[in-house]
């Protein structure tokens, strides 16, 4: 499978996952992380081991911008971004219904379900429930529903599925939570599916120039045409020299 590289220098490879494929898997099961460290292994000429760090991931159905580390250093660095909240995402999402209204804050507490790989809704006293907060807004409407732009302030599971289904819209081609109509290209296996979830654009700080860089991934040929159109191509927003 092609690589659609964002960006590249010797401490970061950034790409954009296709859906459906798994971030990370085991050594049998096909992965980006096992398709990025080919690549690194071809490009740079290694033969032995590649390391590759994983400070976070997408789950199968979805798309969109992935950041991996090259060393262990810039991995650490990376993973305390994320850990600390410092980290800015943006995820589009197409729903179903016109939402209402056309911009605000979602928060809702949750059960993450380990052993069903799900969430649950919770009250605030629950055992084990965490609040989940994101920030929307509609971006444009379609003839089917709105497309949202949804910035997570919090990392839950399946957080920005669950928020949009518990309120009458679920992503398009998403029925683990709601019954939402099919998205994407026919596949009969549900691990297959995809959803009209995409991670849209990631920042970060650089781990060894200390610059904030932006990363925009385009989105997948089988979303709506004038959707595509209407957006920009992924790029870059900050100049870039190997570090």
């Amino acid at each position: 499978m092609p690589l659609d590289i964002l960006f590249e220098d010797h401490h970061l490879i950034v790409v954009n996952k296709p859906a459906p494929l798994l971030t990370q898997a085991p050594a049998h099961l096909p992965s980006l992380e096992a398709i990025v460290k080919s690549h690194i292994k071809v490009k740079y000429a290694k033969p032995a081991g590649v390391y590759l760090g994983v400070p976070h991931r997408l789950d199968r159905p979805v798309s969109g911008v992935v950041c991996f580390t090259r060393n262990t250093k810039a991995s650490q660095r990376v993973h305390e971004q994320f850990e600390h909240r410092t980290v800015s995402k943006t995820y589009w999402a197409l729903v179903v219904g016109r939402v209402e209204p056309a911009a605000g804050v979602w928060e809702d507490w949750m059960i993450k379900v380990q052993e069903e790989s799900r969430s649950v809704r919770a009250e605030p006293g629950d055992a084990g429930a965490k609040l989940a907060k994101l920030d929307y807004r509609v971006v444009s409407d379609t003839v089917d529903g709105s497309l949202l732009e949804l910035n997570p302030k919090t990392g839950r599971m399946h957080q920005l599925r669950v928020q949009c289904a518990w309120r009458g819209h679920p992503v398009m081609g998403d029925s683990t939570y709601a019954e939402a109509p099919p998205f994407g290209p026919p596949a009969e296996l549900p691990r297959d599916r995809v959803i009209a979830l995409h991670a849209r654009r990631l920042e970060i700080e650089h781990p060894f120039r200390k610059t904030r860089m932006a990363f925009v991934a385009p989105l997948p040929e089988y979303w709506p045409q004038t959707l595509r159109e209407s957006c920009e191509t992924g790029t870059l927003i900050t100049p870039s020299s190997d570090g």
